[in-house]
């Protein structure tokens, strides 16, 4: 093999690596944010938009503790809810829809639990994510000020950045 021909196949070769080379790396300026401040495909999460949502769930929580209660609605002297009597009564007379009727009622109740567990979880954690960046807020407020109490002045805290 001649030097030449051996230097054109490495040209070659580097020719179609590099028309099937992707970069993987976001544009420089997809519409984004930047240094300067979020841009509209930037997530973005205030302390009030946490509360807000940390609310919702507790009264979703609320509302599906009293409205989607299947097992215990009704209850009897026994604490037997219609649901559950009325599947009793249908397996008691042979029918199959009794038994299917309890199966439904045990996948409602179980599903119902998971679900008000999960808006519990959301809610406290929301909670506690509010409390405690307020709390770091705070220390690094108090932090930033001089023993007199004044503010720290915006040069000095730009100085911390460089």
């Amino acid at each position: 093999m001649a030097w030449d021909e051996w230097e054109q196949l490495k040209s070659a070769a580097a020719d179609r690596e590099s028309a099937g080379m992707q970069l993987n790396q976001v544009p420089v300026d997809p519409g984004g944010g930047s240094r300067t401040g979020p841009g509209p495909g930037d997530l973005v999460m205030n302390q009030d938009d946490l509360g807000a949502v940390g609310h919702q769930a507790f009264i979703l929580h609320g509302d599906l503790s009293k409205g989607a209660d299947l097992a215990g609605a009704g209850m009897d002297k026994h604490g037997t809810g219609s649901t559950m009597q009325a599947s009793s009564e249908l397996s008691t007379h042979n029918f199959a829809l009794g038994s299917a009727l309890s199966t439904t009622l045990t996948m409602w109740d179980s599903s119902l639990k998971t679900l008000l567990q999960a808006c519990a979880h959301i809610s406290n954690h929301l909670d506690y994510t509010k409390a405690l960046h307020a709390n770091d807020d705070a220390k690094i407020a108090a932090s930033l000020k001089h023993s007199d109490g004044t503010a720290e002045s915006w040069s000095k805290i730009n100085e911390y950045f460089k």
